[in-house]
This record gives C-alpha cells, sequence and structure tokens, in this order.
C-alpha cells in the first residue's frame, strides 16, 4: 500500500526478488519515523516503473532479479531519474559486479549479511550525500581502481563509462542495435536508451557525427 500523504522523510522503494525480504526491511524500516517506505518491486523492470511513479528518494536495489537485473534498473532510473539514490543491497561481493553496479550509478553497496544498523547507516549517509560502502565492499573497488578496472574512456571534457565506450566502438564499428544488445546481453531498448545518453554527451545528433567525434578522439578505429 503506497502513502500519498505528505511524508517529510526519506521515501523508499525496495526492489527484491524475495518477498520475506522486502516485507522485513519494510517492517524494519517502520520503526524510524523519518523513512516510509513507499513501493515495493519483486523485479527490475517493476523497480524502473515504480521509481517512474513514485518518485523515490531512494531504491535499496537487489543485483540479481528477473527480467531486468538491478544493474540496468539502476542505470534506467538513474538516466531518467538522476537525484534518485541507489543503495545496493545484494549478496554479491565479485569485484565487477560491484564495479559494474557502481558504474551504473549506485551510490552505495551493502551485502546482505550486514546487520539492520549498518543498512540504516548506510541510508543516512546515501540521503547526507554521501556514498557508502561496506568494508568488504571497500578493499573490492580500491582493488578495482587500482588494477584500473574503474577506467573510464575521456576525450575533451567528455566522459564515458566503460559500457558506453563498449557501446559507442559497437555502434561506430557498424552495428546495429539488435546486434548490440545480442553481443552484451542486454535488451534492444536498453541499448538505443545507452546510444541516446552516448550522443548525448558527444552533443551530436547522427551516427555519422558520432563516429566523426569517436575517431577524432580516439575513442574508436577507423
Amino acid at each position: 500500500m503506497v502513502n500519498h500523504g505528505e511524508f517529510m522523510g526519506t521515501k523508499i522503494l525496495i526492489a527484491d526478488d524475495h518477498g520475506i525480504l522486502r516485507q522485513g526491511i519494510s517492517s524494519l524500516i517502520k520503526e524510524h519515523s523519518n523513512m516510509q517506505v513507499v513501493g515495493e518491486a519483486n523485479n527490475g523492470l517493476a523497480a524502473v516503473e515504480l521509481a517512474r511513479k513514485l518518485r523515490p528518494d531512494m531504491v535499496i536495489m537487489d543485483v540479481t532479479m528477473s527480467g531486468l537485473n538491478g544493474i540496468e534498473a539502476t542505470r534506467q532510473i538513474k538516466s531518467e531519474l538522476p537525484e534518485v539514490k541507489v543503495l545496493a543491497l545484494t549478496v554479491h561481493a565479485e569485484r565487477e559486479v560491484v564495479l559494474d553496479m557502481i558504474r551504473a550509478g549506485a551510490s552505495g553497496y551493502i551485502l546482505k549479511e550486514c546487520a539492520f544498523e549498518d543498512l540504516i547507516n548506510a541510508i543516512e549517509t546515501l540521503i547526507a550525500g554521501q556514498s557508502y560502502l561496506s568494508p568488504q565492499v571497500a578493499s573490492i573497488v580500491l582493488n578495482g581502481i587500482v588494477k584500473d578496472g574503474f577506467k573510464v574512456v575521456q576525450g575533451d571534457r567528455v566522459i564515458f563509462t566503460l559500457r558506453e565506450s563498449q557501446i559507442l566502438r559497437l555502434l561506430t564499428g557498424g552495428e546495429s542495435a539488435k546486434q548490440i544488445a545480442a553481443e552484451v546481453g542486454l535488451s534492444v531498448k536498453t541499448i538505443e536508451a545507452i546510444r541516446r545518453h552516448i550522443m548525448e554527451k558527444a552533443a551530436v545528433n547522427n551516427l555519422a557525427d558520432l563516429t566523426k567525434f569517436a575517431i577524432r578522439e580516439g575513442l574508436t578505429k577507423v
């Protein structure tokens, strides 16, 4: 049930495919008068749709969900609603998963093995405008930066994420959105959204100009 009253605290959307976990988090958050769960989603697509509808302050996002995973759901939410904070709450501590989630726009990453007090601390930290990484995750991210796993491609004041750089190279290599989607394991709709975002960053309106931009900046081969 969604509360449409004039609540002034932190409005939270929970996205996780385990109903018991959603209910548990929701019941515990209710104990904090300055926080309110405004909706629950059992998959990534539902999370994106509810974020559009409810405009929460934060989404607590699982990484592995059916239909649309938490990484792509985060990317879509942050693309449309950049003011929404995303806190990853997951069992996954693998380096690439952590970095992909952060690249997608998550401001925090915490493991499900954490204590509830840690979750509340993470929520409050993100709302205060800071980032939050659980201790195990922080070491993974630092190692990723050192090993260049967090590298972005940088042109003239334009920064692309690794995912955007990959899509850019495939686009300028002549592949269609359908071909790219099949190659990288994303939907055609997601690829088209990433393409639009890339063009906005590059300040171009068509593929020809994007190709010229990529060649000029050394982001793709002639």
